[in-house]
């Protein structure tokens, strides 16, 4: 009786993974087709640009300025330590730019927006919102779902790049202020040892964690059941 259960537990899990895999992958090659031709509501798009980002900048620049400090707590002593401060800078910039900016600003987007966009096309959803622009012949993916993308992949590559700037400041201050390496050491290990793709690989990751975000939320917005407890869960 226990192991049947387990088993239907693990096959029940299985089938909503894979229901939620596909509808997501669906919803995708919708937001696809929808591009072509690309019809976007401007003032839709306009509108999700600046709620996404106008309000998410402090907590980017906050994150960011502390991801790079900490970067440079982490590798400053090491470096003095061999007598190569010149590499001090290079080790914070290469850390932060490709691989902890970007993955510390997708992960709070994901938290503060993405869960700001379920909720509110949940809302849509149960209010029955959705069919009514259905009954006036008006695509929820084409009106609501694109422009929502479009927004949260711009969005989070604008805040990447600011994120990426306000960290270099923050490893500059604190391996001023901590460790005692000066300004012009590490302006210099950045510009000397800091390669352009460098920053465009970060760049890439936060498109893709962009796109990631903003279709996954879009999903799970739009195919709420439940009412009230459905928008919570």
């Amino acid at each position: 009786m226990i192991g049947e259960r387990f088993i239907a537990g693990m096959g029940a899990g299985a089938l909503r993974v894979t229901q939620e895999v596909g509808g997501i992958v669906v919803l995708t090659a919708q937001v696809l087709r929808a591009l072509v031709p690309p019809r976007i509501d401007g003032r839709e798009l306009v509108k999700n640009l600046y709620k996404m980002g106008n309000k998410s900048v402090p907590i980017v620049m906050l994150t960011a300025f502390f991801a790079g400090g900490l970067m440079t707590l982490q590798t400053g002593p090491f470096v003095k330590k061999f007598g190569a401060t010149a590499l001090a800078g290079w080790g914070a910039g290469y850390a932060v730019l490709r691989e902890i900016g970007p993955i510390l600003i997708a992960l709070m987007f994901s938290g503060r927006v993405g869960a700001n966009n379920t909720a509110e096309l949940s809302t849509m959803t149960v209010t029955e919102q959705l069919d009514g622009l259905r009954a006036l012949a008006i695509d929820p993916v084409k009106f609501l779902v694109v422009p929502r993308v479009i927004a949260m992949m711009v969005m989070l590559v604008a805040l990447t790049v600011i994120g990426d700037l306000v960290a270099l400041v923050g490893a500059s201050i604190i391996g001023k202020v901590m460790l005692g390496i000066e300004w012009s050491t590490m302006y210099d290990s950045f510009a000397e040892n800091l390669e352009p793709y460098d920053f465009l690989h970060g760049v890439y990751k936060s498109i893709a964690f962009g796109a990631a975000i903003a279709v996954t939320s879009c999903y799970f917005g739009v195919t709420v059941r439940g009412g009230a407890v459905g928008v919570g869960r």
